[in-house]
Order: C-alpha cells, then structure tokens, then sequence
C-alpha cells in the first residue's frame, strides 16, 4: 500500500503555516499554532486518531485568533486529501459517539468527494482558554470545504471544555475509521471520489 502521507504548506499576509500528516501513523505529534487551547484540542484528535500531525502555524495572533483557526482548517484538509489519495480501498462513511463527563458528542463522516457540513452545537462563553468558541466551527467547515468530505457534528452539554474535546475526539475517531482499508476497490457507484 502507497504511504498516506501529505506535506503541505502556505504563507499569506495574516499566517504562515506548515503541516505534514500521516494517516496511517501511531499519533505523534508536534503542534504549536500559538493557542494553547486549539493545540489541546488538535493534540488530543492526534492520540485518539492516530494520525502523525505535525502542525506550525503562526497567525496574527494579536489580532485574534480567527485566522489562524480558519487557515489551519484549510490546510489540514488539503493534507487530508492529498494524504488519502484516490480513496481506494477505503471504508468512506463513519461515526462516533464520545461522551465526556457532561457531555455527548456525535460526529458522522462521509469522505464523499463532496464539501458539506452541519452543526449543531454552541457553547456558553465567547472564549475557551485563550480560544473563540464560535472558531470551532469554522475549523470544521473550513476542513470540510478543503478536505472534499461531508461532516456532521450534533453535540450537547454545559461545559464547554468538554463539549469541545468530545467533538474533537468524536471526528478523531470518525475520520480514522472512515480512512480504514476494507477492500480494493473505489467505494462508489460512480468509480471514482
């Protein structure tokens, strides 16, 4: 089997940012985007991945955090896609549920060829740690747009720590078996994704 493996990297006038994944890694990983909490956040899709995810952003950070969010998302989908190559072989569609003390997250992926997202999920405070709550999902509608998947996040509780990382454990889990190879063949009707 060809490594699944992706570098890439862009710099524009608000980041600069570098990634390298491997799907079919032991999840490793070395991560520093600048925000302490969105690194918590991408470290623990890591473990719970498997994924090798090597991460550096640097964003204008003092102005806030939103495009370094934004710009890691984009990025991390285009790694995912060039990394997942022509899909072959490859289960396609996953779930999860992941409970986190107060909190239940369901994340639904379908590595379709397609972009779409659906969220259903808001938290109680503008921050998280020293990131913006409402970032998270433009995270994921920003790998989605890049990644060609579908994703579907529904996601409840009081505590916003843990209704983040249930997400961020519940796609961890979801995209690592949606990337599984079950076969050899391309898993549409069509031939192709």
């Amino acid at each position: 089997m060809k490594e699944r493996i992706a570098k890439v990297s862009r710099k524009t006038s608000e980041t600069d940012i570098k990634i390298k994944i491997n799907l079919d890694g032991k999840g490793m990983y070395n991560i520093n985007t600048g925000i302490n909490f969105f690194n918590h956040m991408l470290e623990s899709f890591t473990k719970h991945s498997l994924f090798d995810l090597d991460i550096e952003a640097i964003g204008d950070i003092d102005i806030d955090d939103h495009h370094t969010i934004e710009d890691v998302g984009i990025l991390f989908g285009e790694a995912f896609l060039e990394a997942i190559g022509n899909k072959r072989g490859i289960k396609r569609m996953s779930h999860a549920i992941i409970p986190m003390d107060d909190s239940l997250a369901t994340v639904a992926i379908d590595i379709s060829g397609r972009s779409y997202y659906e969220m259903d999920f808001s938290f109680n405070n503008d921050k998280i740690g020293d990131m913006t709550s409402d970032t998270i999902k433009h995270f994921f509608e920003s790998f989605s747009s890049s990644g060609k998947l579908n994703i579907n996040i529904h996601a409840k509780g009081s505590n916003d720590h843990h209704k983040a990382e249930a997400i961020f454990k519940a796609f961890a889990k979801s995209l690592k078996d949606a990337c599984k190879i079950e076969h050899d063949s391309i898993p549409s009707t069509k031939g192709i994704i």
